[in-house]
Order: structure tokens, then C-alpha cells, then sequence
């Protein structure tokens, strides 16, 4: 079992940078593959980017490539997303998953443990 927590969400400018973080409970975190997902209402939850479980792999969805980047220190059990340059466009709730492999890691139903999500808007 994988218990995650989010934090690190916000109000910020368009341009702005918000670093988030995802602490996870569970002494096999550095087994698993992280993403991060997001969702506005309305729309259905959409990949973000994702690691595996040494941090030597990365992938990230075309949107925000280049702004993005996804991390993790297994020491302290926690990924982070850092994201810069942020747009209007990028307001949602942000989700971290845990998954066991690297396969498939952009599939939403690959992941077997979530966070309960945090709020980022961007203002323009």
C-alpha cells in the first residue's frame, strides 16, 4: 500500500513557477513509477509527466514540455513537479499516482494509488 499526499498548489500569474510535492507513505516508494495528472471540471483527467522508479526516466505530455519538470527523492519518499512559465491553461487539479514499472506510464489506468489532488490556478 501507497499512501499519497499533494501540497504545494495555488494562486499564481501567468509566467509564475509553482513547485509541487508529492509525499508518499510506504516503505516501497522507490519500486514505483510517479505521475502527475490534472483535471478541470468538465474535462476528463489528462497526463501530465512521470518518472520511473530511479529517476533515470522521464516522459511528459507535449503541452507542457520544456516548462515542466517531474523529480523525486526516494531518501525523503517524495516527487516533485516543478512547473514554470505557468499558463492560464494549465489550471486544474493536480494528481500524483504511484505505479508498479515503467510500462505504459502515460495511462491513466496503469496507476493503482492516488493523491486526493491540489488546486493550481494561474491568472492572466
Amino acid at each position: 500500500q501507497v499512501q499519497l499526499v499533494e501540497s504545494g498548489g495555488g494562486l499564481v500569474q501567468a509566467g509564475g513557477s509553482l513547485r509541487l510535492s508529492c509525499a508518499a507513505s510506504g516503505r516501497t516508494f522507490s519500486t514505483y513509477a510517479m505521475g502527475w495528472f490534472r483535471q478541470t471540471p468538465g474535462k476528463e483527467r489528462e497526463f501530465v509527466t512521470a518518472i520511473n522508479w530511479s529517476g533515470g526516466s522521464t516522459v511528459y505530455a507535449d503541452s507542457v514540455k520544456g516548462r515542466f519538470t517531474i523529480s523525486r527523492d526516494n531518501a525523503k519518499n517524495t516527487a516533485y513537479l516543478q512547473m514554470n512559465s505557468l499558463k492560464p491553461e494549465d489550471t486544474a487539479v493536480y494528481y500524483c499516482a504511484a505505479k508498479p514499472g515503467w510500462k505504459e506510464a502515460t495511462m491513466i489506468t496503469r496507476y493503482d494509488y492516488w493523491g486526493q489532488g491540489t488546486q493550481v490556478t494561474v491568472s492572466s
